[in-house]
């Protein structure tokens, strides 16, 4: 079926590639996030146990959000840790870190799915996909505060 939303296909396209990369780096976050929340120990388990569970029931719901806007660009959203991998730039943790060494991946992570969704915005504003960039702008608000929570606690 044609969609005629008003951004031409190929620059619809270049845009759900950069939404596919957003998307896998922010479930393979999720999903490490989610891991810390369960695995964290040491004197600060219950500050982190809460804040990991906060952070990641955030990012359970913002890939949702962007799954949803690569459909509405007519796209079908990567959904599987196959094709996750290949997208991400997240790196899975190995073994189990303590819990400052969590908090320093986790800021690192972070800044990385800032700059995917930084990398996102030239085509988008290019486009004049106004509700793309609504979502990356949100985003950017978002991982950058957590990244800055984050570092804080290292200091």
């Amino acid at each position: 079926m044609n969609i005629d939303i008003g951004i031409p296909e190929g620059q619809r396209l270049d845009i759900v590639d950069g939404l596919s990369r957003l998307l896998a780096d922010s479930y393979t976050l999720y999903l490490k996030t989610h891991n810390f929340h369960w695995n964290v120990r040491g004197p600060l388990f219950n500050t982190l146990h809460l804040m990991f569970e906060g952070q990641y029931t955030e990012l359970a719901a913002a890939v949702d959000v962007i799954a949803e806007r690569i459909r509405a660009l007519g796209a079908p959203a990567p959904g599987s840790y196959k094709e996750f991998l290949k997208l991400t730039s997240i790196t899975e943790a190995e073994g189990l870190p303590a819990a400052e060494e969590m908090i320093a991946a986790l800021v690192h992570d972070h800044e990385t799915v800032v700059r995917t969704a930084r990398s996102v915005l030239p085509t988008a504003s290019a486009s004049n996909d106004e509700a793309t960039n609504d979502l990356l702008t949100q985003r950017l608000q978002i991982h950058e505060k957590t990244a800055w929570m984050l570092r804080s606690m290292l200091e």
